[in-house]
């Protein structure tokens, strides 16, 4: 999962007089653009209700791009947009008729809380704390960190094992690197190595890399897969199982990986070859947590029971991933069975990204509905010519734009929510023969996880850099290469194993 943002504690100063401004600036700058976009004579082609969505969209990503407004609250402002613009627009079914009125917008508005989705990115929001409230993440981290000898390399590849098992388990992004990078800065401090070293900054750097790759491979590792996964279904009343994006997304994640410690280990290369004594200082606090207590075993085997269920989806049983995500949550959360009451889930439980999530689908569907989407996928399919292009060509070129266009995002979930739904209808647009749209926006989901470049493309990168182990440079420098390395891999795949697995083009 992939909340909005908040400062880890810790976080350097970044100058708060300019950042206001930049909010200032950002919020006036959205409220231009939405007015200038309803404002503007009819655009040809396009239903007066698609004209409004259109500058929602605007007002959003402005907004989203400068951190205008928190990520919660400028969900329920647009949600409100949405109401009172929406309400004075003619259905896009019926262009001719009477206005659409505040009840059909408020049903658009709030669409997206009845997806599917939206129920496991909650539910996965129980799983991160019910993990956190039984301590069962740290004693897993601890766990294999122990079994790991005092080599600095060595070391680091036990933190990249360490974020690779959480992924299956703890169903979010953010969860997942908080709970890993206070065990590295007391590994750090226990082996009295300098905070600033290049140590120090390989491991934390490391652990938020090694998130985000595994956010690829691994469908429930974060909330902006469930919204293209919301989006497919919507669409196409179609799904992708678990096993499914494991089967294409997993390959690439694990080469990856391996590109990811070979380019960390060479760009920040550490100072110590090895640190003394750095095993019995992991086994001493693993001792320090004591056995293994009933709350954590019952934790784990309902989580292990419900990893078998997404693994077999399709394939032993028909229960979707949302189903029995919430059956498990059911099951934490029954007195004296589970592991957790209602008040302890309740801590720090990030209730603005689920309705950040809901109301981004809402604004993609209505994108979707009034015909907006459509409309600029053709502009998109016009102007970079993609109508007859190869399924090759058009997965690059839509990729190259997805990397460039997460620099101005803090949240690859909003992100989603703003360019899935236009992708979708890019992909509806083109002739090119047999293309597997259902395919091709899964293969085109994996690059919004590409948030690599800056500490501010993700929350997972800002808690590494609130660590103050490292300066943003060597996180743009590492993480410049990191891109590199996965669009690398992206035309390796898109050339031999997509098109093998059908995920490309079907036959026609």
């Amino acid at each position: 999962m992939n909340p909005a943002p908040t400062a880890p504690p810790g976080t350097p100063a970044t100058g708060k007089p300019g950042s206001d401004i930049v909010k200032r600036v950002g919020l006036l700058a959205a409220l231009a653009a939405l007015l200038a976009i309803v404002w503007m004579p009819a655009l040809q082609g396009l239903p007066a209700a698609g004209q409004v969505m259109l500058a929602i969209l605007a007002f959003a990503v402005i907004v989203w791009m400068t951190e205008a407004l928190d990520y919660a609250v400028s969900s329920v402002v647009i949600g409100a947009l949405m109401i009172f613009l929406l309400a004075y627009a003619p259905d896009a079914a019926k262009p001719a008729g009477p206005d659409m009125g505040t009840g059909a917008a408020l049903g658009l508005a709030l669409s997206g809380f009845s997806n599917s989705a939206v129920a496991l990115v909650a539910a996965a929001c129980f799983i991160a704390a019910a993990m956190s409230a039984t301590g069962l993440d740290r004693r897993i981290a601890l766990l294999v960190l122990s079994k790991v000898d005092a080599g600095t390399n060595h070391i680091v590849i036990g933190a990249m094992v360490t974020g690779f098992l959480l992924s299956f388990i703890v169903p979010s992004t953010t969860a997942r690197v908080a709970c890993l990078v206070p065990i590295m800065m007391g590994f750090i401090l226990a082996f009295k190595v300098d905070r600033r070293s290049r140590f120090a900054g390989l491991l934390v750097i490391t652990a938020a890399q090694t998130a985000s790759v595994w956010n690829i491979g691994i469908k429930t590792a974060a909330a902006q897969n469930m919204v293209a996964i919301g989006f497919i279904e919507k669409q196409f009343s179609s799904s992708i199982s678990w096993t499914e994006w494991f089967i294409a997304g997993a390959p690439f994640s694990a080469l990856l990986s391996v590109a990811v410690y070979f380019i960390m280990t060479r760009l920040m290369k550490p100072e110590m070859k090895e640190i003394a004594g750095g095993q019995a200082t992991i086994r001493q606090q693993l001792e320090a947590i004591g056995p293994m207590t009933l709350r954590q075993w019952k934790l784990l085997t309902i989580v292990l029971v419900l990893l078998g269920f997404w693994a077999t989806e399709k394939v032993l049983h028909n229960f979707d991933t949302s189903s029995t995500t919430i059956a498990a949550i059911a099951l934490m959360l029954v007195p004296r069975l589970g592991v957790m009451d209602w008040k302890e889930s309740q801590r720090g439980f990030p209730w603005g990204t689920v309705i950040l999530f809901a109301v981004g689908i809402s604004v993609g569907t209505a994108l979707l509905k009034t015909n907006a989407a459509g409309w600029l996928a053709n502009l998109i399919v016009l102007h970079l010519g993609l109508q007859q292009a190869s399924a090759f060509a058009i997965l690059m070129l839509l990729s190259l734009f997805l990397i460039v266009i997460h620099l101005g995002f803090a949240s690859a979930t909003a992100l989603a929510s703003t360019m899935i739904p236009i992708i979708i209808s890019v992909l509806m647009a083109v002739q090119t023969p047999g293309i597997n749209v259902i395919g091709m926006t899964m293969l085109l989901q994996f690059v919004v996880s590409f948030g690599f470049i800056l500490p501010v493309n993700a929350p997972q990168n800002m808690i590494a850099y609130g660590t103050d182990t490292f300066d943003a440079r060597d996180f743009v420098r590492t993480g410049l290469v990191i891109t590199a390395a996965a669009m690398a891999l992206l035309v390796v795949f898109a050339l031999t194993y997509w098109p093998w697995m059908g995920y490309m083009t079907k036959a026609v």
